[in-house]
């Protein structure tokens, strides 16, 4: 409790400041017979969007549209990367009239800039105009990057795969969020260019919705599309229980689980809880294993891994869908190091970052040890998707959406 109580006063005086100096630098720049008008336009919105976003998850989604809500979110981030930016430019200059004041107990004189503007008129104005630039990134991450798919393609080898399978071909799919998705036609062409791979199988590793199942009943027409020669199998993710909503009754919740459930059905996949799937060719097999969501930190641990395990003991090779990638070093390389493969997905690579030849960065990298790409210790190897769809932030800025092809050949 009392953790709790020190993280949200932490979380409030940080917002507070921000909100603080975002106002100083608007008051700043703007003229003074404009400054009522201004004040009453920031700080309404600004209360406006603070009520949104505290009941984000218990509310918005349950009794506002879903556009609205994807839409807000964009507006709530891109202002408060501005406040951000803001607070960075004028909160060192606090600190060093506050010591100057310490020293002195008085300012002798204005500090200015050319043109004749006082020094913090300069910086307010420059900071206002700093803030800008990235809120123009994030507005592309929107209108160009959020349907912008990237393939990517990797090969694995194992000296353990069954001769039957060598060459054997699968497609990952992540984090659908189908809740943030506002248009169809780009989903309808990037599921006919996968189909175009002739897969051997779709592994979906969860987060289907972002919080109620209904929100993938305006895809079914598209997703149910996908096509593989031994179809689509999916687990669940953190999202799709329905925890992040507050429901009437704990009946409402099992009821929307149970929906989720038959959405799956109606889709024609192939939904494990805590369960496996065997696949045979040639008289010769490898096990596909799915628990449910098992994350690290204070995320919902219902993943079952003994059962979901249970009657593969024989099998030589074993694929491993886990939605959160924390459990691959917390659970399955210790307790289960006969997983050859693990899939997972949940960071989305914080939908923010750089990824080039030189540089790979992210936000995620501090919360995730593995938080996008291939991954080997030993002879276990994790593939982290970056994710389908997107959530709260309707976009993307450096770290793509992604479909992986990835083919497994025999050493």
């Amino acid at each position: 409790m009392l953790q709790s109580i020190i993280f949200f006063s932490i979380v409030f005086s940080v917002y507070g400041a921000f909100e603080y100096y975002g106002w100083q630098a608007v008051r700043t720049a703007f003229q003074p017979q404009n400054i009522k008008q201004a004040k009453w336009i920031y700080w309404g919105l600004s209360a406006t969007l603070f009520v949104l976003f505290a009941s984000y998850r218990p509310l918005l989604y349950k009794y506002l549209p879903k556009t609205f809500a994807t839409y807000f979110a964009l507006v709530f981030v891109l202002l408060l990367l501005c406040k951000l930016i803001v607070f960075l430019f004028l909160f060192p200059e606090d600190v060093v009239r506050f010591f100057k004041f310490i020293a002195s107990k008085f300012s002798s004189s204005s500090e200015a800039v050319p043109g004749g503007i006082s020094r913090s008129e300069f910086l307010s104005k420059f900071a206002l105009f700093a803030a800008a630039i990235p809120a123009a990134t994030l507005v592309y991450g929107v209108v160009v990057n959020a349907y912008n798919y990237r393939f990517r393609k990797l090969a694995i080898k194992y000296p353990n795969l069954p001769e039957a399978f060598n060459g054997f071909k699968i497609i990952q799919l992540s984090d659908i969020h189908s809740g943030s998705f506002t248009k169809t036609e780009p989903l309808v062409k990037v599921i006919e260019k996968i189909n175009a791979l002739n897969a051997d199988i779709i592994l979906f590793t969860g987060d289907l919705v972002n919080n109620v199942s209904s929100e993938m009943e305006p895809f079914m027409e598209v997703f149910n599309k996908l096509k593989a020669k031994h179809g689509v199998i999916s687990i669940t993710g953190n999202h799709d229980y329905g925890d992040y909503v507050s429901w009437d009754t704990e009946a409402e919740k099992r009821a929307n689980f149970e929906q989720f459930k038959g959405i799956h059905k109606n889709l024609g996949w192939d939904l494990l809880l805590n369960e496996n799937r065997i696949l045979e060719r040639n008289g010769e097999k490898i096990a596909i294993i799915g628990v449910e969501n098992w994350g690290g930190g204070h995320f919902a641990k219902y993943g079952k891994f003994d059962v979901a395990y249970k009657g593969t003991e024989e099998i030589p090779f074993k694929i491993l869908m886990s939605h959160d990638p924390s459990s691959w070093d917390k659970r399955v390389r210790t307790e289960f190091p006969e997983t050859d493969l693990t899939l997972s997905g949940h960071t989305h690579g914080a939908q923010f970052g750089v990824e080039n030849k030189w540089l790979r960065w992210s936000p995620s990298q501090y919360i995730y040890k593995q938080w996008a790409g291939l991954y080997n210790e030993g002879k276990q190897f994790l593939y982290v998707n970056r994710g389908f769809g997107f959530l709260f932030y309707p976009g993307r800025v450096g770290i793509l959406p992604e479909v992986t092809e990835i083919t497994l050949l025999r050493e």
